[in-house]
């Protein structure tokens, strides 16, 4: 595992309890990402009056395959270059960790902007609602995303601990007497 200088050393539980979180998350992203983009990537329905339609005909979730796929090779790597221990980069875990858990939102955001429209349509717009016709596709639809959130969630757990592993090596800025005045009175 991963012994970062952040982290307590390796023979207090606090330090192991760290590094066996961040594993766990890791190793969590890999099964929820694989899903996500399976079932999105297989998400497809006919209809005799409309047609077909496709994951692949729409941005956003052609967006949404690419970020979990992305997503699933980077928590792949990074759990075995962590439970290795062969890769002690703390900053790049922090600033990488970030990157997804960021390119994850944007993603999701994207594909829950047309899953709502596929539900609701927007009169406003003259867009009719297409999951009535569609009803397969749009839940299948909602089970990515829901899959999606849950690897989001994961990634956003990994970047508080690995900022916390980043920045613990710091001790916080002293106070001028100013500043200590200030927060006396």
């Amino acid at each position: 595992m991963r012994s970062g200088a952040g982290f307590a050393p390796a023979s207090s539980s606090h330090g192991r309890t760290f590094r066996s979180l961040d594993l766990f998350l890791r190793l969590t992203v890999i099964p929820l990402s694989a899903a996500s983009l399976w079932v999105m990537a297989t998400n497809k329905q006919a209809n005799d009056a409309y047609g077909k339609v496709e994951f692949s005909n729409i941005t956003g979730l052609k967006y949404l395959v690419c970020t979990n796929a992305i997503s699933l090779g980077y928590a792949a790597a990074s759990s075995l270059l962590s439970f290795l221990g062969c890769f002690n980069s703390d900053w790049l875990f922090f600033i990488t960790d970030q990157v997804f858990a960021y390119l994850m939102v944007t993603s999701g955001s994207a594909a829950t902007e047309v899953v709502y429209l596929a539900y609701q349509g927007d009169t406003e717009a003259s867009w009719s609602e297409g999951c009535s016709y569609y009803g397969r596709f749009c839940s299948k639809g909602k089970a990515s995303l829901f899959l999606h959130f849950a690897a989001f969630v994961c990634f956003v757990a990994l970047s508080l601990l690995s900022a916390y592993e980043v920045f613990s090596k710091y001790e916080a800025p002293p106070l001028s007497s100013k500043e200590v005045g200030d927060q006396a009175g």
